[in-house]
């Protein structure tokens, strides 16, 4: 039996980057707030001390910041006639455990979707016509870029993006990305300082016509102090990002930009090794009453709240759905559900990796998001007209690490062990540039997550199925892009030249990346979204549902700029409209 508690105005699952940012902004309404996190209490001076946190077997290889199966598994398959099994190891994604989830382990590109992106299917029907997206499941978000601009430069300025504007109240920028949509106002930081391999990327693309950029990114190019009033430090560009946290407070986290302040508010609270079980409805089924939580001594307490919002990485905010019967389920044979629909990835293969005997690259000295990039052949940027798919994929090249264990770069044919490997690795060291990005991931009518009807966790909860697949359209998208990069790739005259390989066919094995989107999608319509635009829930008026789970498709880019901005984006509908009128926001 459940131990009631005193309610509170706002019951917050997760406290990472939308949990933060919701808190934030709702406790500066006045708002009595708590946060009931799965994971660990995580502090930048305790647990990411410099001092030991550069440990590449404790956090790279043996994952230290991320949530295991034991803790909450998902099963796996790619069609629906297929057997889905569970995931013994998570590996081709890697969510976050504890106090500033994935937050805390990320490398830190922070990107803006652009116009179209939010206008998916229209902008691509209006252009191309019907037929160019059949077979898709595409849809528009329901809220347009330039309505939540002001949430990516809120975002932008809470991280202190590193970066360079490609276009200012209309007007293209030199040294930007032109593609980008409209913003108010430039980059809070300047460019980080490019590295050899992004100056030779640059030099060849601008070469071949294209518009190389800096990346926009969350690690510090200079001291910076947020709009908080939170100190960050200069990234020392130490290469120690990705599955990480900073020790240097140079990398923009929750820890770093927003707890500091809203851990010393008296209307916030915090709950860490508390799991969320179920959300309880009222008899009506129209709102939300409370949520059930268990603690790490195994009692339960129930926590009422006039507002719940969900702010879990975003396949957990679906399972959640699911577990408390909110929302229609998605069925992939009628079409018809919201809960599980538009589950998609990120599309990835078809990098490059040259060798030069007579160039000398530093690949330790990196961060998380140095790169150059170009995206002539992102989104809609070029013309789909006469080519066999839609959307599109970064084109990048820059320095992330050059890590002692991982980072060990060799020629082709080259034996995986011995002395010749060593030999090898050792004359390699240094020599290699690599050119990689990443592809839109489009919904298909197949792919969707539901609820395991076999498998359960250790509290009887069936676990979360995902049936996911790379669709056709998304593989011929990024083959033609691959062609690009050879191109590119070709112009630098390498002494030795590798071509990746486009990905057919998901594997759960090896690690691709941990921008899973879609299954509780907002947008305009109730029949095929599971949230309004300000993403507040159809069916229940009291809860909204923050984060990548609300993406209808997934863009190029990483998704984390997008959630920050939805993050404020929602905030701002609580605060300015619910609290004053609560019921369904139009």
């Amino acid at each position: 039996m459940a131990k009631t508690l005193p309610k509170k105005d706002v019951v917050i699952m997760g406290l990472g980057w939308t949990g933060s940012i919701i808190a934030q902004e709702l406790t500066e309404a006045g708002l009595n707030v708590v946060a009931i996190e799965r994971g660990p209490w995580r502090d930048t001076a305790t647990d990411f001390n410099i001092g030991y946190m550069p440990d590449e077997l404790r956090y790279a290889v043996r994952r230290d910041l991320f949530l295991q199966p034991a803790q909450e598994a998902m099963t796996m398959r790619n069609t629906a006639d297929q057997t889905a099994l569970p995931m013994r190891d998570y590996g081709s994604f890697l969510p976050g455990h504890g106090v500033g989830g994935a937050g805390v382990h990320w490398n830190g590109f922070t990107w803006r979707y652009y116009p179209s992106d939010f206008e998916c299917k229209s902008h691509l029907t209006k252009r191309y016509g019907a037929r160019k997206i059949a077979g898709l499941q595409l849809q528009d978000w329901g809220v347009t870029y330039d309505e939540v601009e002001h949430c990516y430069d809120r975002f932008e300025y809470l991280c202190g993006v590193s970066g360079k504007a490609g276009v200012i109240n209309g007007q293209v920028q030199p040294g930007g990305n032109p593609f980008e949509g409209n913003r108010a106002r430039e980059y809070p930081n300047p460019p980080l300082k490019m590295p050899y391999s992004s100056t030779l990327f640059g030099e060849a693309a601008r070469n071949m016509g294209l518009h190389p950029f800096p990346a926009p990114s969350a690690n510090m190019s200079r001291a910076y102090i947020n709009p908080l009033g939170i100190a960050m430090g200069e990234c020392t560009y130490c290469g120690f990002c990705e599955r990480f946290g900073c020790g240097n407070y140079s990398k923009s986290s929750p820890q770093t930009t927003v707890l500091p302040v809203l851990m010393k508010k008296p209307n916030f609270e915090v709950r860490t090794e508390c799991e969320v079980l179920k959300i309880n409805l009222r008899p009506d089924g129209k709102t939300a009453k409370s949520i059930t939580y268990v603690d790490k001594a195994g009692a339960q307490f129930e926590q009422p709240g006039d507002i719940i919002v969900l702010c879990g990485y975003g396949l957990m905010n679906v399972r959640m759905m699911f577990l408390s019967n909110i929302g229609k389920p998605y069925d992939p044979k009628t079409g018809e559900g919201v809960v599980g629909r538009n589950y998609c990835y990120q599309t990835g293969g078809g990098g490059a990796s040259m060798i030069f005997n007579d160039k000398r690259f530093n690949p330790f000295v990196g961060a998380g998001a140095l790169s150059m990039q170009a995206h002539d052949f992102n989104g809609d940027a070029f013309d789909h007209s006469n080519l066999d798919f839609v959307g599109g994929a970064t084109i990048g090249s820059g320095e992330s690490n050059g890590r002692p264990i991982n980072s060990r770069p060799t020629p082709p044919g080259t034996p995986r062990w011995g002395s010749k490997w060593k030999a090898a690795t050792a004359k390699t060291y240094g020599h290699v540039m690599g050119i990689g990005g990443s592809g839109s991931s489009y919904a298909i009518r197949e792919n969707y997550l539901d609820l395991d009807p076999t498998y359960t966790d250790r509290f009887g909860r069936p676990l979360l199925r995902i049936t996911f697949e790379f669709p056709d359209n998304d593989l011929r998208m990024q083959n033609y892009v691959s062609k690009q990069v050879e191109k590119i790739a070709r112009s630098l005259n390498p002494d030795i030249l590798t071509l990746g390989k486009v990905r057919s066919g998901w594997n759960a094995v090896p690690y691709q990346s941990t921008h899973n989107t879609g299954g509780a999608v907002m947008g305009s319509d109730p029949k095929t979204s599971a949230l309004n635009k300000y993403l507040q829930s159809w069916d229940v008026s009291n809860l909204f549902v923050v984060g990548a789970s609300a993406f209808p498709q997934n863009a190029a880019q990483n998704p984390t700029g997008t959630v920050g901005a939805l993050a404020f984006w929602a905030a701002e509908a609580i605060r300015d409209r619910y609290i004053k009128a609560p019921g369904a926001l139009n």
